[in-house]
């Protein structure tokens, strides 16, 4: 038997940054994150057998695994470096994983699809080639569905709970906060912080925490925070796989006036 994983909802920086020059403005941009997301592996309570990936960079109608074995990389991502598009994480993929999160998906009436050309994405290789950097344990990625709806996507995470029991950890890779043209800009922090306070009050409470984030758009500055909500929605699949278990903010910091917060559930 596994030890239960928890479920993580992660901050996966702006493009490649890790891997590459920090602004001169700011030289230690990136550094706490980067070393939140390199202890994370640390905290698990064993090893996983398997990542099961929800990034905020690829939507399609209906939920779709890669199933391909050995997926390649996708450098979505543009105006960086030219290393950073030489950048590899030869993880193996995992479709037996795949059967088994598009049963469970079939099983609570939701239909998905498979895709066996797609690569990882940025908001899978950047962050996981901090977590596990040998990239020695399988990764599969489910997409986010197009319509964006939270409700949706709590409805997912539930289905796909019992993967914890199995030894598969259910990483949400996004941002809390996500409003590039604001960002590199003095303003928004206000909202940030408003906005960041009240995500870390809904989730501290199991019993009203879905509905909140049902309606998380009616929060105080969640429009300003998030004017489109596709980095945040990963939030919502790692809190449907812990329904009625407690999150704890793992991670929190101010990044250029912004406030940005990771969470643990379980």
């Amino acid at each position: 038997m596994s030890t239960r994983q928890p479920t993580l909802f992660i901050p996966h920086g702006g493009g490649p940054c890790f891997f590459m020059e920090p602004p001169a403005f700011a030289p230690q941009l990136w550094d706490r994150m980067e070393a939140y997301l390199r202890g994370l592996a640390a905290e698990l309570p064993e090893r996983p057998k398997a990542v099961l990936v929800v990034s905020g960079h690829w939507e399609t109608e209906r939920p779709t695994v890669n199933v391909g074995p050995h997926p390649g990389m996708l450098f979505d991502y543009y105006g960086f470096p030219e290393h950073t598009y030489r950048l590899s994480y030869p993880a193996p993929g995992a479709p037996e994983l795949a059967d088994r999160v598009r049963a469970l998906l079939d099983a609570a009436g939701v239909a998905t699809d498979a895709d066996a050309e797609r690569g990882f994405d940025h908001g899978v290789f950047i962050p996981l080639m901090l977590v596990f950097p040998e990239a020695d344990v399988p990764v599969l990625q489910l997409s986010l569905q197009a319509r964006l709806d939270p409700a949706e996507h709590i409805a997912i995470g539930r289905a796909l709970a019992p993967l914890r029991d199995e030894g598969v950890l259910i990483v949400g890779s996004g941002m809390s906060y996500h409003n590039l043209r604001d960002f590199f800009s003095s303003r928004g922090g206000a909202e940030a912080e408003a906005f960041d306070g009240w995500l870390a009050q809904a989730l501290a409470d199991p019993a009203a925490r879905e509905a909140a984030l049902a309606d998380w758009s009616l929060a105080p500055g969640a429009r300003a925070s998030h004017p489109r909500e596709e980095h945040l929605l990963p939030l919502m699949v790692a809190a449907g796989a812990a329904a009625g278990e407690p999150a704890t903010r793992n991670y929190s910091e101010q990044l250029l006036g912004k406030a940005l917060s990771g969470f643990r559930f379980g």
